[in-house]
């Protein structure tokens, strides 16, 4: 699904993994970049793999994998010498949503491989690329997949008992750790009951989505009107490309009751639920 991240205190975050080390670590032999201001700032193929939590992992790149002179001393509210918050400077632009780890001399065993590495915010950043494409809000799990299936088992969808779209073929997007999502073509929706939303999210497994919130007048007289009920892919990623301009509910909500191949499914638990 589509991400909306927090902005983590960097130097709370730098004791946490000094003190305790990440979840887990994997070098990358991929061509990792950050464009900032215009001008690739990192160009390296020693960026690491850092699960700070369980759910997804973010890229560290060698300090001296930066344009020299680039990095300033920043925020030294940590410990100096094992971790800090730089700034980051090209041109006239700055940000400070960095963290820097010290060589392996300082740090534990558990944070090892952190030494010498940095974290730079990806929404810092105007881009993201793995080799020559764009990532989006986090590196793609190497231990996650996603997989875009074709199916002609009959869908349909309500929204508080009104029926609001009939597919009789869908895209099953299956992607680990989540629930089944139904994409269903454009035509198949009551076009009259979608309102233009102006929300977007990303995902790095699928792009940037769209959103329609989902309105109509109900039994008693009542306008109803769900937010960003509907989400779609104008341009998906590659491995989600056949769900470019397909619709898809979000089946958690409250009122939303999706019947696959004549069976109402149960409504699944998400964070978004």
């Amino acid at each position: 699904m589509s991400g909306r991240q927090t902005r983590p205190d960097l130097l709370e975050l730098g004791e946490t993994l000094a003190s305790k080390g990440p979840v887990k670590t994997l070098p990358t032999p991929r061509r990792v970049r950050i464009l900032f201001n215009g001008v690739y700032v990192v160009d390296t193929t020693s960026a690491l793999y850092v699960w700070e939590h369980e759910f997804y992992p973010y890229f560290y790149v060698p300090y001296s994998s930066f344009l020299p002179g680039l990095l300033t001393k920043g925020n030294t509210g940590g410990d100096r010498d094992v971790y800090w918050q730089p700034e980051l400077r090209s041109g006239s632009r700055t940000t400070n949503r960095v963290l820097c780890f010290g060589p392996e001399s300082v740090l534990g065993e558990h944070a090892k491989a952190l030494a010498n590495m940095v974290r730079v915010e990806f929404g810092a950043a105007d881009a993201w690329f793995e080799e020559d494409v764009q990532i989006y809000v986090h590196p793609k799990d190497p231990f996650r997949r996603v997989d875009v299936l074709f199916s002609t088992r009959p869908v349909k969808v309500r929204v508080k008992g009104r029926l609001v779209a009939e597919a009789a073929a869908s895209y099953h997007l299956h992607e680990t750790g989540l629930p089944c999502r139904y994409y269903l073509p454009a035509t198949s929706v009551d076009r009259a009951v979608l309102k233009e939303s102006e929300t977007t999210t990303a995902c790095p497994y699928k792009g940037v989505a769209s959103y329609y919130d989902v309105g109509f007048e109900g039994g008693d007289g009542q306008k109803e009107r769900f937010e960003d009920l509907v989400w779609y892919y104008r341009t998906p990623t590659l491995e989600s490309e056949n769900i470019a301009g397909c619709l898809c509910f979000y089946h958690e909500k409250e009122g939303v009751e999706i019947e696959l191949d004549g069976k109402v499914l149960p409504r699944p638990e998400t964070p978004w639920s």
